[in-house]
């Protein structure tokens, strides 16, 4: 469980080099084993790093995608997988954006990574996600407000494989200290039961998105 298995992945699974760092990540594996919540940490690329049981089972029916599945790095998920908005309810406002939003943030203090400039370049690729990164992320912060950004307390919609989880979580950043000297951060979505009878199966809701997908802003004219 210490490390998630996932796709194909373009840069090695980051590791502690220290002796004394990987044997606190193993302990904290443990740890993670136990909560009961889909619960994943991971580097400022968000190159996941551990991830628990149940986030693999929240996550257990995408496609598998070459560079965009959530055990390899779950920024790219947000971005790039097709199948994506059938389990991150109102995908582009409650998840796109944020993610948008805190990976700006990352450019600016770690400009050069390499890894952060290839997912730049794949949003560059992207004509309706550029037009989004350039100019509909900083008019939606706005309107909003820099609250909306944040992660940790959002309650975001999530459409969860197993009915007896309701259709919305909590995310709870709970990043310790060792963890957060490493460089590593941690998500938990607090799932909530259903409150109601299940509604139909997702495929019968809402169809794949295409890799167009932004809608916050009009798509460039020619």
């Amino acid at each position: 469980m210490a490390f998630q298995a996932g796709g194909q992945r373009s840069q090695p699974r980051p590791v502690p080099e220290s002796p004394e760092a990987q044997a606190y990540l193993e302990d904290y594996a443990t740890l993670l084993g136990a909560v009961p919540f889909p619960s994943v940490v991971f580097d400022h690329r968000w190159d996941v790093v551990l991830a628990n049981t149940a986030f693999e089972t929240l996550f257990r029916d995408v496609a598998p995608h070459p560079t965009a599945m959530p055990g390899d790095n779950f920024l790219r998920f947000v971005l790039f997988h097709p199948d994506a908005g059938t389990i991150l309810g109102e995908h582009e406002s409650s998840w796109c954006l944020p993610m948008l939003a805190h990976f700006a943030a990352a450019v600016e203090r770690h400009g050069h990574d390499h890894g952060l400039q290839s997912i730049r370049r794949d949003i560059a690729q992207d004509p309706i996600m550029e037009a989004a990164y350039q100019q509909g992320l900083p008019h939606w912060i706005r309107a909003v407000g820099p609250h909306a950004v944040e992660h940790d307390g959002a309650v975001r919609p999530l459409l969860h494989p197993d009915p007896r989880w309701g259709s919305d979580c909590r995310v709870v950043g709970e990043t310790p200290k060792t963890l957060q000297d490493m460089g590593y951060s941690r998500l938990t979505l607090v799932l909530r039961e259903a409150r109601r009878p299940a509604p139909a199966p997702r495929t019968a809701r809402r169809a794949r998105r295409t890799a167009s997908h932004l809608s916050v802003v009009p798509a460039p004219r020619d």
